[in-house]
């Protein structure tokens, strides 16, 4: 029996990870994943597509947020182990290379979230310290750097990791609070126009219904998140209890905070100036409270991308190592760390991924300076998760005929039909999308395909064909 300094042995052999995990952690995990980067660089651009009314984007991103997560609590509570979404559509299609898909298309759209925050967090960093106008190579170093301590911090533990993630998250909410507050102060105060956040600014040729849709497919960005938690759920304790009302008061906070602070940013900016630049909430700011330090809003702002990438690099290494302990990826991807009973090889390959993926966005926006880094990515990312949650809506139907001993969470009946009719619907080009998205996800996905054919070859060469290497461990 393993006593509390003997790690406790996994059915691989390797340490069982650690459950580390709490009420508050994980409450603070999933508030501090889905508050990020989203909102505080994109509330610009979405205002961009609709006008004064971003909260009704933001509102429809919330539902179909809400919807996904009734998916996912009910199969997270059903089989809480780590791997997600890869790990519910290996047992409800049990084919390998829409398994190996699926759990690329998750690490990448965590990778790809994770090195923009870097960008994003390199950049905040050097503004701070007076750097004005830095070269580029400084930029994309200082980014490196940056995800080398994410990986450092991730290696230490998860214990460390989720609580580096609280503080984080609590300064993440104060910026967001002082949004609000700044705003209301601005408007109690005669400044601003609040009728503005009732009023649509389309394009001629723009139906009201094409423009919320394709601002929904942004705001969605800010959004997502939720779904890494259930990466965590074997170092969560008691994930069956803790997942659902920790979830649902999770995403229900975003949700709230989103509509103020939407509604604030236009009341407060001209809409003419908030669509421009990355740093809409910043601009609330400084027109709501001029004599405002900035500086302090700026290091919020860093604080709020570093976390972001923080959540993003622990669930991609949580994912590989799921997956590995599956068999779907190499095994030794699986190997964790003894005295820290991390995942030591998935974060050094998630982190190796991250850099490479950090040098050639830099080297596009170096050659394309017009181009909205943050909102094609952005916007890609969120294309690559809708594929994703169609997938699990579908994973859910399938699954329910699977029968597990203990009681679990159960979406109503409906719900995964309408969640899977409305992420399939968001992933088409009737949003519309700009097309460089779809070829962003295009090549990753390409490149997925490639890796998928070499780790099949390699399965094949060792006999082990395209089943799993263990499947009394997708037994439920």
């Amino acid at each position: 029996m393993a006593t509390a300094t003997t790690p406790v042995q996994g059915e691989s052999g390797e340490p069982a990870l650690k459950r580390a995990i709490g009420t508050k952690l994980l409450f603070l995990f999933i508030i501090g994943d889905v508050l990020g980067t989203g909102i505080y660089a994109l509330t610009g651009q979405v205002a961009d597509e609709v006008g004064g009314a971003v909260w009704i984007p933001f509102l429809v991103a919330f539902a179909v947020a809400m919807l996904t997560a009734c998916s996912y609590l009910e199969l997270v509570t059903k089989y809480p182990r780590c791997a997600g979404a890869a790990l519910y559509t290996h047992k409800a299609f049990g084919v390998h290379v829409l398994t190996f898909m699926v759990a690329f298309t998750v690490m990448c759209s965590g990778i790809t979230s994770a090195s923009t925050a870097s960008r994003a967090f390199s950049s905040n960093s050097l503004e701070l310290f007076g750097v004005d106008a830095p070269a580029p190579l400084v930029v994309t170093l200082v980014a490196l750097a940056f995800m080398l301590l994410v990986a450092a911090i991730n290696l230490r533990g998860v214990g460390e990791s989720v609580k580096a993630n609280m503080v984080l998250t609590l300064i993440e909410l104060s910026g967001l609070l002082i949004v609000i507050g700044v705003g209301a102060w601005a408007l109690f105060g005669g400044q601003g126009d609040l009728s503005r956040a009732a009023s649509f600014d389309l394009n001629p040729d723009q139906a009201p219904f094409t423009a919320i849709t394709a601002a929904t497919a942004l705001a969605f960005f800010a959004l997502v998140g939720f779904e890494d938690s259930v990466n965590m759920a074997e170092e969560t304790h008691d994930p069956v209890r803790t997942f659902p009302k920790v979830m649902f008061l999770a995403l229900g906070t975003a949700g709230v905070l989103y509509l103020l602070v939407g509604v604030i940013a236009v009341a407060v900016v001209p809409l003419e100036e908030l669509s421009e630049g990355d740093t809409p909430l910043l601009q609330v700011v400084s027109a709501g409270a001029p004599g405002f330090p900035i500086g302090v809003f700026a290091l919020v702002t860093m604080f709020a991308v570093a976390n972001s990438a923080l959540l993003n690099m622990l669930m991609a290494s949580r994912l590989l190592y799921g997956m590995a302990q599956e068999g779907v990826l190499p095994r030794f991807l699986g190997r964790v760390l003894h005295g820290r009973r991390t995942p030591w090889t998935a974060v050094v390959f998630s982190t190796c991924l991250s850099l490479i993926l950090i040098s050639v966005v830099s080297a596009i926006a170096a050659a394309d300076p017009g181009s909205s880094v943050v909102a094609n990515l952005g916007g890609t990312t969120s294309l690559l998760l809708l594929a994703v949650f169609t997938v699990v809506h579908v994973a859910v139907l399938v699954l329910r005929k699977d029968r597990v001993e203990h009681r679990h969470f159960t979406a109503p009946r409906g719900l995964p039909w309408v969640g899977a009719a409305v992420c399939l619907y968001l992933v088409t080009p009737l949003t519309p999308r700009e097309p460089i998205q779809y070829q962003i996800a295009g090549a990753l996905l390409v490149l997925g395909l490639v890796l998928w054919f070499f780790t099949w070859l390699h399965r094949r060469r060792q006999g082990l064909g395209t089943q799993v290497h263990d499947p009394s461990r997708l037994g439920g």
